[in-house]
């Protein structure tokens, strides 16, 4: 296993695999808690390979368990395996969607060492009968926010109840959020806690910025074009959307102005995910456009670039995308396309990193909006809407007397009286109700007397009626 580790070049461990791995050994439960890009996968890796050298193998019964939250992170822990294990003769197994259950299953009859699945496609095997997780003497659960943001924790919770009570528990997370914690306390006992970073912070390689758009989609496309043409030191990118029909609108565009791209996002086949993103790792294609997906654990080191074409709804998913640029040491660029609507969220992101993305100006076609003089297209039309109102009321022979005497007057009559409340812009315009018949104005007809019931009778108010209506007119004899 050192030879294997030698000629991958590394030498020294990171922090995380320095605290992690003597715990490992040990047979202790470790709660590992760093930032993405640490090396959090070899933390598990390298210490597994030298505690299954003793032991064998049965049929059905896997000696370890790797729970990956997506597919694309548990092909790229079984690279792992087998990029550290060459030496030894390990039975590795994947089990995710998007494959026959035959072929799996065939595998599992032969036993395995160290069994890295996905928590839905794992239950559809025990359910089956097809898989006892009675010999399971190390369970690994990776990326764990990632599975709370997907829904996986009920998941989670039916698989450690399958497994040994006396089993060894590593448990790895970016991130802490309050049902994360519950899980940690109710099934790792007495656990190593190794922090080696503040919980939901960036790495320090990475040079963050965040570029003002408008809120039509052509400005963050053109904008986003002028960004991948000017950016210097560009190797290859990875764009993040956050919805999938985005990504495939955004990947066409790019085709179509002559950039070489790429898609991955959950609704693809699985043949091509994986070959979209084998291109991207050998360079053949420099950008890939990308859902949330891409957007944990995955290692491709030569990533220099991360643009968030959308800016994410949660902000524990910006440290994870920004986090596949400047790994292992190396330096990287994140740029985030902020339209007057983001803000909200750049507030809730640079609270949680706690520091202050800078804005950079992203050409001409990118000049910071200014709400007030500006007002997007998405809600101009109100405005002018409320302006004709206005205009329409301004014609009127209400609308021509000063706002204090109208307010006055529909106050109730009390015209000199200026210290109460100006009243609230629901009360100063209601809706006019239903029209009668005795009420229109009409030639030679007489409105009706009031109801009983009826309060006592108020100015009529015809601030609501255009001013033609209110016009007199004179009867032809």
């Amino acid at each position: 296993m050192l030879a294997a580790v030698a000629a991958t070049g590394y030498t020294t461990p990171t922090p995380i695999q320095e605290q992690a791995i003597p715990h490992v050994l040990a047979r202790r439960d470790v709660l590992g808690i760093a930032q993405t890009g640490t090396g959090k996968t070899a933390a598990f890796v390298l210490p597994m390979l030298t505690m299954l050298e003793k032991g064998r193998a049965r049929a059905r019964m896997p000696r370890t368990l790797i729970l990956e939250p997506t597919r694309e992170l548990a092909a790229q822990v079984k690279e792992s395996f087998d990029k550290y294990g060459a030496g030894q003769k390990l039975n590795v197994a994947l089990l995710i969607g998007g494959v026959s259950f035959g072929d799996q299953d065939i595998k599992l009859t032969r036993g395995v060492d160290v069994l890295i699945a996905t928590p839905g496609r794992l239950l559809d095997h025990t359910e089956r009968g097809g898989l006892l997780l009675t010999g399971v003497e190390l369970l690994v659960i990776d990326e764990a926010d990632r599975m709370l943001d997907m829904g996986f924790i009920p998941d989670i919770e039916r698989i450690c109840k399958l497994v040994p009570f006396t089993r060894q528990t590593l448990f790895f997370t970016a991130t802490m959020p309050p049902e994360i914690r519950r899980i940690t306390e109710a099934f790792l006992h007495n656990p190593e806690k190794i922090e080696v970073s503040r919980p939901a912070t960036t790495a320090v390689g990475v040079a963050q910025f965040q570029v003002p758009v408008g809120r039509e989609p052509h400005d963050k496309r053109e904008t986003l074009r002028h960004l991948l043409r000017d950016a210097k030191d560009l190797q290859n990118a990875i764009i993040f959307c956050n919805r999938k029909r985005e990504v495939a609108l955004l990947y066409k565009s790019l085709q179509k102005h002559g950039f070489s791209v790429g898609a991955l996002h959950g609704d693809m086949d699985q043949s091509a995910r994986t070959a979209a993103l084998d291109q991207f790792r050998k360079g053949e294609i420099p950008l890939l456009v990308a859902s949330d997906v891409a957007a944990r654990g995955l290692d491709i080191p030569a990533t220099s670039h991360v643009f968030n074409f959308d800016v994410p709804h949660h902000a524990d998913d910006y440290v994870h995308r920004i986090g596949r640029t400047g790994r292992a040491g190396r330096a990287g660029t994140a740029i985030s396309l902020v339209t007057p609507l983001d803000q909200k969220s750049i507030v809730a992101i640079e609270k949680l990193i706690g520091q202050t993305i800078p804005r950079a100006d992203g050409g001409p076609e990118t000049q910071p909006v200014d709400a007030a003089t500006a007002p997007a297209s998405g809600e101009a039309e109100h405005p002018r809407r409320s302006r004709s109102r206005e205009g329409a009321r301004e014609g009127t022979r209400e609308g021509r007397k000063p706002r204090r005497e109208r307010d006055s007057r529909r106050s109730g009559g009390r015209g000199g009286h200026t210290g109460s409340p100006p009243p609230s812009p629901a009360a100063a315009f209601t809706p006019p109700a239903a029209p009668q018949p005795s009420r229109t104005p009409s030639i030679g007809r007489a409105e009706a007397p009031p109801s009983p019931r009826d309060p006592a009778p108020e100015p009529a108010d015809h601030s609501h009626l255009p001013a033609f209506l209110l016009r007199p007119v004179r009867a032809r004899v």
